[in-house]
């Protein structure tokens, strides 16, 4: 359909993939989300999820997207060497990353975790993408009616967040982030402003926070704090730390839930609509 604008989870997990009995429910696939906007197609992070994705794609009618990365911590880049059309001459994928902090580019930090003796395929085998870079801040260049904006987080190396708005529906990716810095936190607000769904970084909670401060990662209260600053219709825990259970997140959701009515936690194969 022409107006359809929707977001798909297919990982939700932090830092490491976590398969197990303790998380079936929400899942144990790191960051992967499709963005479906009309005709157009945005993948954003390439986690361990992307390969499911990646498969599924390849059933499918669509040949041209976009792949933007959040950082290129490998939780969140994992997947591509499992992405299946990204080997795929048929495909054309643009892969965008924005977060770097020196003159490192995507295609050096994609070349280093393809090459022997980690990976025994080269970068160079991905014959369906193209690497470019951008500045967080900066919107990405689209020639469709689907406007992406981008905005600095604060994470070790550098992280970006993505905002994406069409037909007067918005949605917000806000990980991987650590609250604390006075200019992220600032531009924040403004950046999620009446977001209908905004997907923010909840590795930990305030009590487990000051253990694990500088480690780039945000908490559920901070995401529902944002939320109610700004005004954001749907806010979405994400990251889910890899110790955490279903049970456990379970228990954090009835909690969001109290302080801040609409709130959920992500899992695998959720679909968002604004």
């Amino acid at each position: 359909m022409a107006d359809e604008f929707f977001l798909r989870c297919w990982g939700v997990r932090g830092s490491t993939p976590t398969p197990g009995s303790s998380t079936l429910r929400y899942g144990g696939e790191t960051s992967c989300f499709e963005i479906r906007a009309g005709d157009a197609l945005v993948l954003v992070d390439c986690g361990s999820g992307a390969r499911n994705f990646g498969m599924e794609l390849c059933q499918g009618k669509v040949r041209k997207f976009d792949l933007l990365f959040t950082h290129t911590h490998l939780d969140h880049i994992c997947g591509l060497p499992f992405f299946k059309p990204a080997y795929d001459p048929n495909f054309e994928v643009t892969a965008w990353a924005g977060h770097f902090q020196d003159e490192t580019n995507l295609v050096d930090i994609v070349s280093r975790i393809m090459s022997p003796p980690i990976f025994p395929v080269a970068a160079k085998t991905l014959k369906a993408v193209e690497f470019k870079s951008f500045t967080a801040g900066d919107e990405i260049p689209r020639s469709d009616d689907l406007e992406i904006r981008s905005i600095r987080l604060h994470h070790p190396g550098g992280a970006c967040g993505y905002r994406f708005d069409y037909q007067g529906k918005s949605i917000c990716i806000i990980t991987d982030h650590e609250h604390g810095d006075p200019e992220v936190d600032a531009a924040l607000p403004a950046f999620v402003k009446d977001a209908d769904v905004m997907i923010y970084d909840a590795m930990f909670t305030d009590d487990e926070y000051e253990t694990f401060k500088g480690w780039g990662h945000s908490t559920w209260q901070k995401a529902v704090q944002l939320a109610r600053a700004a005004n954001v219709k749907t806010p979405v825990l994400f990251h889910h730390d890899p110790r955490r259970s279903d049970d456990e997140l379970d228990e954090i959701g009835l909690a969001a839930q109290d302080a801040y009515p609409g709130t959920l936690v992500a899992s695998e194969g959720m679909i968002l609509k604004p």
